[in-house]
């Protein structure tokens, strides 16, 4: 990777790549509260060190909706520290700033602003962390816009449809198509792509000779049929996608065998969920595009914790553990004693070489407990490493291979439920929401709200804090309704009303199913 051709060349983009900072993940944790602020020191370090044109971040700057104070301000300490200076910025945008930042008070960039002093433009989508709320919709990077730390862009305010207006960059001969699409909700994004509602506008001028870079922030893996973006939604004249929101670092560009564009998947920068995919070791990349061509170029974040996981299944070790001997628990406590002092082994040697590193690792140990064996006290194993470890509370999680789970009885039963802790009950908003609808008799069904808006309004209520979020649907649906009885005409008599709203909700219903 010498970067002797393109080093300093005024033809030459240098653009640092990062995305899911998630500042302010488990910001009151003694132990792994400062992580997120820590590494964000050190990828804008190193975009300040390897003198990039612009950073470019592909959406969860932060993880709460809502972020603390304290998160707050140390982003914007972070922020001011290593992007405002003297040093001039080499590009220049050639399209129209009114259009790109229509929806900020200040539509141009920050660093053509006059009262600031920018060396290092930061470009960034929202996530779905981060994304915009309550009745002004806005979100956290907002603020930071405002403040005229960030340029936040590839907002969309439609929920019928989506034009992407990209920002053009020029620096030397080498020109740059910028778009963004902040964070949506996979299913109503897909449903807009399959009804070809998303157009990617393309420059007037001779459009061939753009770098097409498209920023997106969305489930990439198959969460259900439609919870998640095809790569073969995307346009082929595209040339590199980078891939927010997925975690797994798979920053290197894999050439989509059908439309041939690159997809570069930084992955997070920060460890947010015990799985295998955020084990993978996290990188930032340093994008180099001249002309058509481009080269990235992996960076080693040095500052993220060690996680190691590993996984177990007792079954598989008919020797060691017969569920019919009344010592067995014993001795698989001793057995994952065993497994994790090897994992924190592992861990220590891999910190060694690395002064920045933090000290005590994350450590997750999964144990498949199928064929008839019992879980053990988690508490009291964990207390052993209290010292050790960033995460004693959750160093062990039982869990039952799917294929070997007794049949589920239909109706849940709550006493078996609360019992059983072990078992993970992950539950999702909407599909609570989607459940009462399904079950809730005609009579007492909500007449007026539809399941798609109410199962998002909930959804922001519960994740968001947004407490005015179903407030604001039900005043928006009974406008709605309001209008459509007006432009009906509808006499004043009790059972025609009933009969147009409910004429009415069908439309509506059909439509959502559409």
């Amino acid at each position: 990777h010498t970067h002797v051709d393109c080093q300093d060349d005024e033809d030459t983009f240098k653009i640092l790549v990062a995305t899911d900072i998630h500042l302010g993940y488990l910001e009151k944790d003694p132990v792994r509260g400062n992580d997120t602020f820590v590494t964000f020191n050190e990828i804008l370090d190193h975009a300040q060190k390897n003198e990039v044109d612009f950073v470019l971040l592909g959406g969860d700057l932060f993880h709460e909706n809502k972020p603390s104070r304290k998160t707050v301000h140390s982003c914007l300490e972070s922020l001011r520290k290593y992007c405002m200076g003297d040093r001039p910025v080499q590009f220049e945008i050639l399209s129209d700033q009114a259009v790109n930042f229509h929806y900020s008070k200040f539509p141009w960039v920050n660093y053509q602003d006059e009262n600031l002093n920018i060396s290092i433009p930061v470009f960034s989508i929202h996530g779905n962390h981060d994304d915009p709320t309550g009745a002004d919709a806005l979100c956290a990077l907002d603020i930071l816009s405002c403040a005229g730390l960030v340029n936040h862009f590839g907002r969309s305010t439609s929920v019928e449809k989506i034009a992407i207006s990209p920002i053009l960059l020029r620096k030397g001969r080498t020109k740059i198509a910028l778009y963004g699409l902040g964070s949506i909700p996979d299913e109503r994004l897909y449903r807009m792509f399959v009804n070809k509602q998303v157009t990617m506008l393309r420059p007037k001028e001779d459009e061939d000779s753009w770098f097409n870079l498209f920023v997106i922030h969305q489930n990439r893996s198959k969460h259900g049929a439609t919870n998640y973006i095809p790569e073969q939604f995307l346009d082929d004249f595209i040339d590199l996608v980078v891939w927010g929101h997925e975690h797994e670092c798979k920053i290197t560009p894999f050439q989509n065998e059908q439309q041939r564009f690159y997809i570069s998947q930084p992955g997070s920068s920060v460890v947010t969920s015990l799985s295998p995919g955020e084990a993978v070791k996290k990188h930032i990349g340093l994008l180099h595009v001249k002309g058509k061509k481009m080269k990235m170029e992996k960076i080693a974040l040095e500052t993220v914790r060690t996680f190691h996981i590993e996984d177990v299944v007792l079954a598989d070790h008919p020797d060691l553990f017969n569920p019919d001997n009344p010592n067995v628990t014993q001795a698989i406590q001793a057995f994952c004693m065993e497994k994790v002092e090897l994992m924190l082994d592992n861990a220590e040697r891999e910190r060694l070489g690395n002064p920045h590193q933090p000290e005590k690792p994350i450590i997750r140990l999964r144990v498949d407990y199928a064929g008839g064996f019992e879980p053990f006290s988690i508490y009291r194993f964990s207390q052993k490493y209290m010292h050790r470890v960033a995460n004693p509370k959750d160093i062990i999680h039982f869990f039952r291979h799917r294929g070997q789970k007794e049949k589920k009885d239909i109706d849940l039963n709550f006493g078996k439920l609360v019992s059983r802790p072990t078992e993970a009950m992950t539950l999702r908003v909407e599909d609570l929401v989607k459940q009462y609808f399904q079950t809730a008799e005609k009579k007492v069904q909500l007449s007026l709200l539809t399941e798609r808006g109410m199962g998002e309004a909930v959804q922001e209520f519960v994740d968001k804090e947004e407490k005015d979020a179903i407030e604001e649907l039900v005043k928006f649906q009974l406008e709605k309704t309001q209008r459509f009885l007006k432009e009906r005409r509808t006499e004043a008599e009790e059972e025609k009303i009933d009969e147009e709203v409910i004429f009415f909700l069908q439309l509506i219903c059909a439509l959502c199913k559409e």
